[in-house]
């Protein structure tokens, strides 16, 4: 039987129900594809052995960085190196946003916090 197919936005506006709350697409190696609509601000946070990648598939956030910001929109693909401090944030409502990041990946990163997720959900096809 082949893998099933997912179509990422659908699964997205209708199971995700929380900004800040991140669902597991797929496994790729020691990687995951994780989704998840921002809300209005994150906590500042870096990745210290892990970089983060973001592509926004709906939607508009921005990329706080302390020495500047990025704005995305749906297409656009960002890496966030390791160790490199930022903070997300939705410049419109609830965007859709696809992360690539290793399995071991805190949404927080070094920071803890009450958006922290330690179990992620998976989206179902």
């Amino acid at each position: 039987m082949p893998p099933k197919k997912i179509s990422l936005q659908t699964a997205a506006e209708t199971q995700i129900t929380d900004v800040w709350d991140p669902h597991v697409v797929g496994d790729v190696n020691d990687s995951q594809v994780k989704v998840a609509k921002f809300g209005a601000v994150f906590d500042w946070h870096s990745h210290p052995n892990e970089d983060e990648a973001f592509f926004v598939v709906s939607g508009r956030i921005a990329l706080d960085f302390r020495d500047g910001v990025v704005e995305m929109g749906p297409g656009d693909f960002l890496t966030v190196p390791r160790g490199v401090e930022h903070r997300p944030r939705a410049l419109t409502e609830r965007p859709i946003v696809v992360m690539f990041e290793p399995a071991t990946t805190l949404n927080t990163g070094d920071a803890d916090s009450d958006k922290t997720v330690a179990e992620l959900k998976r989206l179902q096809p």
